[in-house]
């Protein structure tokens, strides 16, 4: 049982410890100490507690007691009878993959265009079959009889019904189409397709129905439901679009996770994050939130200040709560988007006078403190503001193995 020195390595460097020399002086102990801390020779349980692990059939990490800061960490399936297979397409920097990964599925490979997310999904998965390129060149034909599952979260506004009920070649030059050509070539047992809430009504909702369609229509029966993330264990008010599709000759309903009753909050999931980078205000940003209570946004602003930092939203219609937004510790935040200084989605820090920071984002998105993120720190925020929460992907996993577990 030795220590994890990948995340030793990355809190190191987020608390500006270039060597172990560094961090071993900051201990009070030797370099050669902390070399053998750092050995695979070196176990952090005492004898008696890894006896009592031997006795009881169990690990020494399952005996220790779980608090609300390891809600992130996640909970890695080893025991399954039979290994469930799966294609992870627009697999971005992993929130989806990860989270299934947990739940005890196998990839066989994932699919990503952008160039930094590939580097994130690397950089943390060696071991992945990461291919990086355009989809539609990708062919999926030699996982036929392999795969169990096929997931992912494709563009779907590109297309419409637009009057005639589209098939499957009508969707052709879309990511969709990709999406639903995986699921044709390699007809998995099961798929899994996350997006937006808006995808429902999008386009009066003839968009949903198409989709719907194609999917009857390469032989898939359909079950949906919108997820909100904050129920799942994710610090965020998040909600989803899950469909489900079962391969035709398969008798057997899908059992959705069932929700929790009460939101996790910014407080839960913030607590003791690492320190990492992050933009800033800008000094008069900042001298507007400064006036911005928790909880509060534009509204708890003075009238005048309000109308100079809005410009014409002020007197356009909706509630636009999102402007000047700082978020409670005792609720959770809103949906995080690809930049954390936007106007119009404004997400402050609590206390502080400043946006969230790359580590706070993703703890955010629930992913754990050990999953480093490459790039710049704009694409570092978009490959975390566009991901699948962890921990949700993770409790749709479960459900997932308990469907194949009969």
């Amino acid at each position: 049982m030795a220590l994890n020195k990948e995340y030793i390595n990355t809190c190191m460097t987020e608390n500006g410890f270039k060597t172990q020399a560094e961090l071993a002086s900051a201990m009070g102990i030797t370099k050669s100490q902390m070399s053998f801390i750092l050995s695979s020779q070196f176990n952090p349980f005492k004898s008696n507690v890894i006896k009592l692990a031997e006795v009881l059939k169990t690990t020494p990490v399952s005996l220790v007691e779980e608090n609300k800061k390891d809600k992130l960490t996640l909970k890695f399936k080893q025991d399954n009878k039979k290994s469930i297979y799966g294609i992870e397409l627009f697999a971005g920097a992993g929130g989806l993959a990860l989270g299934l990964e947990a739940a005890g599925i196998k990839h066989l490979c994932l699919v990503e265009f952008d160039k930094s997310c590939c580097s994130t999904l690397r950089k943390n998965r060696p071991n992945w079959n990461v291919i990086e390129g355009d989809i539609h060149t990708v062919s999926f034909k030699e996982y036929k009889g392999k795969v169990d599952i096929v997931t992912g979260g494709p563009p779907c506004q590109a297309f419409s019904y637009a009057g005639k009920k589209l098939g499957f070649e009508d969707t052709r030059g879309t990511l969709f189409h990709e999406f639903a050509r995986c699921i044709k070539e390699t007809e998995p047992k099961l798929f899994l397709m996350e997006n937006v809430k808006g995808l429902v009504s999008h386009d009066k909702g003839r968009t949903f129905t198409t989709i719907l369609d194609v999917f009857s229509s390469i032989g898939y029966k359909l079950q949906y439901k919108i997820l909100n993330a904050a129920y799942f264990g994710v610090g965020q008010k998040r909600e989803r679009i899950v469909i489900i599709g079962i391969r035709n000759d398969i008798k057997k309903e899908f059992v959705f996770p069932t929700p929790e009753k009460e939101m996790t909050t910014l407080r839960d999931v913030l607590k003791d994050c690492p320190k990492s980078p992050g933009v800033e205000y800008s000094e008069k940003k900042k001298k507007v939130f400064k006036l911005v209570p928790p909880g509060g946004s534009w509204v708890d602003l003075p009238d005048e200040v309000a109308k100079e930092y809005m410009g014409a939203s002020y007197y356009s219609g909706g509630g636009r709560r999102g402007m000047a937004r700082r978020i409670s510790w005792d609720e959770p935040c809103l949906t995080l988007t690809c930049s954390p200084s936007q106007k119009q989605t404004d997400r402050c820090h609590p206390d502080e006078v400043r946006p969230f920071t790359i580590r706070e984002y993703a703890r955010i998105q629930s992913f754990p403190d050990s999953w480093a993120f490459q790039g710049t720190i704009s694409e570092q925020y978009k490959q975390i503001g566009n991901a699948v929460p962890v921990e949700m992907a993770h409790r749709i996993g479960n459900s997932i193995i308990d469907f194949f577990s009969n």
